[in-house]
């Protein structure tokens, strides 16, 4: 009976207020519990909103605003308005060719030789013309002394014409006589009529085949540069053959200016006159001041663009002809009160498919963090490298490519590249 009184002893529970558990008790377990079921339930939460706010992202891909920069000297430098790539063109250059088929006897000069106007470039065969001309020229001797034997025939008939016209008025000789003697006098002065006629055209054949000869002297027609030499001694040459068969290309390089294709959007920005500056793809680090000569009055159906013709103010031996270049048109320029220094004007260029184009302006959506931001911008051209922004954008921002009917602003995004 003791035993069984004594383990319900041990089994009952004390109601009473026990002793304070230490937190190196047993029961420091049930509060580190709790926390880790409140953590667990946030991570959850957390999760659940990330991924659905990831759900309702859009996606995009970005691009980042890369720097472009044109240089200006002056207080009367202007902004730079737009851009535009084109090429170094000589105004004046020709391809000097036979005018007929010809060989090549002597080549004088070569590619990269400064010539001047009239100098001797090519002599060709004459074997034949110079045979002509010889001809010609005998031909012309013959004709005077026929002209000379007919003009003293003439003269010899002349004094008989006049005596029998007065002795058929005396009536001393018939008038059949006279009607013989006038009949050869007319022919005579017929004779010396041919002969002139005859000998003049012997004259010009002379001149003709003497062209003929000259024509085998290749000379240059002005002042200039041979850039090409397209033809050797032995070779023949004649401008009906494939290629032009010509002798060489002379380039007169104080005619050389560059000319741009300029987008019909933009050429309301480009006036003759207008201030510019080139810099050519061979020394990007070379502004050579420019000014608009004349836009030329068509547009190219295809391109959707204007020609226009810039013209170098400094001449320079650097400065090649087909060489790359680009103008950067400028603001007019403004009456200079005090020297200043050089001036920077910074653009930058992005994707084309990151702007919403609207005429001269447009917009750009700039990427915030998770978010995209709606900005205006002033545009510039637009060509192979991207589209160029003159204002609203800074170098080194990211811009969205996308959907730009699913992005405004503070829209969340999902960059996918």
């Amino acid at each position: 009976m003791d035993d069984r009184a004594e383990l319900l002893e041990r089994l009952r529970i004390d109601r009473g207020e026990g002793p304070a558990t230490s937190i190196t008790g047993r029961n420091w377990k049930w509060p580190i519990g709790i926390g880790i079921a409140i953590l667990l339930l946030l991570a959850a939460g957390a999760g659940v909103w990330y991924f659905t706010s990831t759900a309702d992202a859009v996606p995009i891909k970005t691009a980042v605003a890369t720097a472009v920069q044109s240089t200006q000297s002056g207080p009367a430098a202007g902004r730079t308005l737009l851009d535009a790539s084109g090429y170094v063109v000589a105004l004046r250059q020709a391809s000097v060719s036979a005018n007929s088929i010809y060989k090549v006897n002597e080549l004088l000069v070569q590619a990269g030789d400064v010539v001047k106007k009239n100098q001797i470039l090519a002599r060709l065969d004459d074997s034949k013309t110079l045979a002509a001309l010889e001809e010609s020229q005998a031909q012309v001797k013959q004709l005077t002394a026929v002209l000379e034997a007919a003009k003293i025939q003439a003269a010899d008939l002349r004094p008989s014409l006049v005596r029998n016209q007065a002795q058929l008025k005396e009536g001393l000789v018939s008038q059949d006589a006279f009607d013989a003697i006038k009949t050869s006098d007319d022919a005579a002065e017929q004779a010396v009529a041919v002969a002139e006629q005859n000998l003049a055209v012997a004259k010009a054949t002379v001149v003709l085949n003497q062209q003929y000869q000259d024509d085998t002297i290749i000379r240059s027609p002005f002042d200039g540069v041979v850039t090409i030499k397209s033809a050797q001694p032995g070779e023949i040459v004649s401008p009906q053959f494939s290629g032009g068969g010509g002798v060489a290309k002379i380039v007169d390089m104080d005619s050389l200016e560059v000319d741009v294709d300029v987008s019909e959007n933009f050429i309301s920005r480009v006036h003759p006159k207008q201030p510019a500056l080139i810099t050519l793809n061979a020394y990007p680090d070379w502004h050579i001041p420019a000014e608009v000569i004349a836009i030329v009055p068509t547009a190219d159906r295809s391109k959707a663009t204007v020609e226009v013709r810039v013209a170098f103010k400094q001449k320079d031996a650097r400065v090649l002809p087909e060489m790359g270049a680009r103008v950067s048109f400028q603001e007019d320029a403004a009456p200079a009160t005090s020297s200043a220094p050089t001036l920077i004007s910074t653009a930058v260029v992005v994707p084309a498919e990151a702007v919403q184009t609207e005429g001269d302006s447009g917009s750009v959506y700039v990427v915030d963090g998770h978010t995209v931001q709606h900005r205006s911008v002033q545009l510039g051209l637009k060509d192979s490298s991207g589209q160029t922004i003159l204002s609203g954008l800074d170098a080194g921002t990211t811009v969205a490519i996308g959907d730009f009917t699913k992005l405004k602003d503070g829209v969340r995004i999902k960059i996918t590249q």
